[in-house]
């Protein structure tokens, strides 16, 4: 695993460095192709997709969405599946040398699904979109600190920072970030025209997504597959059916129980990756009782994080901290004590809050993580001995993301991590962000993300980084009980090589990397 190297900053061999999200393990019980070929008609089943879900790329929140943003867009940057930042659209960039300012030359001869030729106003227009008081994109946190975009040339941009940022380019790779056409000044995202591998043909929201594949895509290494028909098979047994009947070639979130058995029908290959992916349930600061730092420490204590791990994941994953931090990322504070299971620890901080007892109500579907609400019942049941009622509340699947996400006080969440700390704490810790799903708010905090995201000297962003997390730990709003590794499935008709760790299903980018065998 590289990291980036200490003392002064040198973009040269920054660009040579990789983001420490975990470089992916893959466990395939099959065998991978290696010869990628063109043609075929892919089908994929995955556990995500509501009738809410839109083009909107500021507003995508779910795995079926980032795998069609993937799929039909291009990106300034890419997250390679060795987890290092590379040319996307992009075909190389500079920063000054405090990394306040950052210049992106374009790649030549990238078009857009329509003919159109991408150039610099279109980069502009499309980041712009998430720039503003007026925008309702969650990656606006990412690109705040962008004070201007400047045309030097056609194609040729320069992004200009209020401070240093070692970590911008792997910022532009945000799943968020597509580059689109304009229309009238601004990105049109409506028409669903990008020019990524793949032209969107039908999109019905929470049920599929179907696409051919561009062959005036500029790169020939990716885009294997004549179409795809992308299936929201949201149902457990529905997306196991479909796997083990043919009806689709690879499905998502498993089944951990019966993963084993799965794996040994002829045909199937189970795939482990461990990465940055955590579950857990957020509670919403802003509301009593957990506007007490003293519950949420009570809360943290009451939970069996060893106990979760092992009949929730199976032995898929690891025991969480309540940092958002992964274990193989580059600034994971592996000196932090870990948070126990410690009914009298809770007890005690019930009293710190004035309470004897404390009766909640914890939100869950399936939406959130497979076995989310098998969670919420092994979480009641350890409370229990701390003098503390939870009850668990069955949610449902649809919706969950736009009625019970963000809305109920008390829920469970799963979160697919971010290849760099800055932007995962940038994402949804940084006081009033979109997705600060914990409405959670610490000065401290806040004033060390900023100075660590313009330190150049790489021992002075550790010391921060590790001082950030140890104040998540000890009074953030979010209870990360385990990581979970990426488990899926493919059939023996996938070919596929080493999987990307920075998000599902590849990166989710399955739809450009995978190909018939």
């Amino acid at each position: 695993m590289t990291r980036l190297l200490g003392g002064a900053f040198n973009r040269r061999r920054f660009m040579q460095t990789t983001a420490a999200a975990g470089i992916a393990a893959s466990l395939p019980l099959g065998a991978a192709s290696a010869a990628p070929k063109k043609g075929g008609h892919m089908k994929m089943g995955q556990a995500h997709g509501q009738s809410t879900d839109t083009l909107d790329p500021g507003l995508s929140e779910n795995g079926f969405t980032l795998s069609l943003l993937f799929g039909i867009h291009g990106y300034l940057t890419e997250i390679g599946p060795d987890g290092s930042v590379q040319p996307g659209v992009a075909e190389s960039w500079s920063a000054s040398d405090d990394a306040s300012a950052w210049t992106f030359k374009l790649r030549k001869g990238v078009t857009f699904h329509d003919g159109r030729e991408l150039t610099a106003e279109d980069v502009v227009n499309s980041i712009n979109h998430h720039r503003g008081e007026q925008s309702t994109s969650a990656a606006g946190p990412l690109v705040k600190a962008v004070q201007a975009i400047k045309i030097d040339d056609p194609s040729t941009v320069t992004f200009v920072l209020d401070g240093g940022n070692a970590d911008f380019p792997f910022i532009l790779s945000d799943y968020h970030l597509v580059i689109g056409p304009s229309k009238d000044g601004k990105l049109d995202w409506q028409s669903g025209i990008g020019c990524g591998s793949y032209k969107l043909e039908r999109f019905e929201p929470g049920v599929r997504a179907d696409f051919t594949r561009y062959d005036g895509h500029w790169a020939d290494d990716r885009g294997w597959f004549d179409s795809i028909a992308l299936l929201s098979l949201v149902d457990l047994n529905a997306r196991t059916t479909a796997l083990v009947s043919g009806e689709v070639y690879a499905a998502d979130r498993l089944d951990l129980k019966t993963t084993g058995l799965l794996g040994r029908k002829p045909g199937i290959n189970i795939h482990s990756v461990p990465g940055t992916q955590h579950y857990t349930f957020a509670m919403d600061c802003r509301a009593a009782p957990f506007s007490d730092v003293n519950v949420r420490r009570a809360l943290k204590h009451a939970i069996n994080r060893e106990e979760m791990v092992e009949k929730i994941l199976f032995g898929y994953g690891s025991v969480g901290n309540d940092v958002p931090i992964g274990r193989g990322q580059r600034f994971f504070n592996s000196e932090m004590p870990q948070t126990t299971y410690d009914p009298d620890k809770a007890k005690f901080y019930l009293k710190q809050a004035g309470l004897d007892s404390l009766a909640v109500d914890l939100s869950a579907s399936d939406a959130a993580f497979a076995g989310a609400v098998d969670a919420t019942v092994l979480y009641q049941n350890s409370a229990k001995a701390a003098g503390i009622d939870i009850t668990p509340v069955r949610e449902p699947n649809d919706g969950y993301w736009s009625d019970v996400w963000m809305k109920k006080p008390f829920c469970a969440v799963y979160w697919g991590g971010r290849p760099i700390e800055d932007m995962m704490f940038s994402t949804a810790y940084q006081t009033g962000v979109a997705w600060n799903d914990s409405f959670w708010s610490n000065a401290r905090f806040d004033e060390l993300l900023i100075k660590a995201r313009a330190e150049l000297d790489e021992a002075k962003r550790r010391e921060m980084y590790y001082e950030m997390q140890l104040i998540l730990n000890q009074d953030g709003g979010v209870i990360i009980p385990m990581f979970a590794s990426y488990v899926f499935a493919t059939t023996d008709a996938i070919g596929h090589n080493e999987f990307g760790s920075n998000w599902d299903l590849d990166g989710s980018r399955w739809m450009e990397r995978w190909w018939f065998a």
